[in-house]
């Protein structure tokens, strides 16, 4: 049979998406997420072929299915921050993931959570929950680029996590935290950002729990 036969050209597929050589490449070239386009386009091989690769070794378990479309190996997980910007677009971390990663809060969160300008979501990708609760797009803003490993997340800053917490507070859906480190914050930043939801009520709330939240401080120092 020539090297030209059908049986020969699987072969070579075949060897092309060897696991371990795709787990050598995607970790050289730290693709910590990928999709069949990308393993198409690495190893030279069809769409189809990509595909079929990526669904027989999810169901094997080496590799994780982040959602449709995107995939990442078990052994080579993005981190948590990595998964939530790129699964549910436009978005940025926000809410009390981001107060706790900006030591606002004390309390450890478990669930990632984001703001988006598209519908309110869930994901659960191995066994941690991703939300993304929906505000106005005008008030999409106050988040920085944050350099991670090798990657770029989308954090917003402490006083907009604060403020789009606060918005969900005012609309009855959040509770307020009872311990909050308003020394963080900047107060004017604070309100700008709370102008931008246009509630009354959300500028008031704002003004409210920062001075609060300030003389307890005062108080226990």
């Amino acid at each position: 049979m020539g090297h030209n036969s059908p049986n020969s050209k699987i072969t070579l597929m075949v060897k092309k998406l060897n696991p371990i050589t795709v787990q050598t490449i995607l970790i050289d070239k730290q693709l910590k997420i990928f999709t069949p386009l990308k393993i198409q386009s690495l190893f030279g091989v069809s769409y189809e072929t990509a595909r079929k690769f990526i669904l027989r070794y999810t169901q094997k378990g080496l590799i994780i299915k982040l959602r449709n479309g995107l995939y990442s190996l078990k052994t080579y997980l993005p981190s948590e921050f990595e998964i939530a910007n790129r699964i549910y677009s436009p978005s940025y971390i926000s809410l009390e993931y981001a107060l706790m990663y900006h030591q606002i809060i004390p309390e450890t969160v478990y669930t990632v959570t984001s703001v988006t300008t598209k519908a309110s979501r869930e994901f659960v990708i191995n066994n941690i929950s991703y939300t993304y609760s929906k505000i106005k797009k005008i008030a999409f803003v106050g988040y920085s680029k944050r350099p991670q490993e090798n990657n770029i997340i989308l954090v917003a800053e402490p006083e907009k996590a604060f403020t789009d917490y606060l918005y969900f507070v005012d609309l009855g859906k959040k509770v307020i935290y009872d311990r909050i480190d308003v020394t963080k914050l900047n107060k004017d930043k604070l309100i700008k950002y709370a102008k931008l939801f246009k509630r009354a009520s959300l500028i008031k709330l704002a003004n409210k729990v920062y001075d609060r939240s300030r003389r307890s401080r005062e108080i226990i120092y």
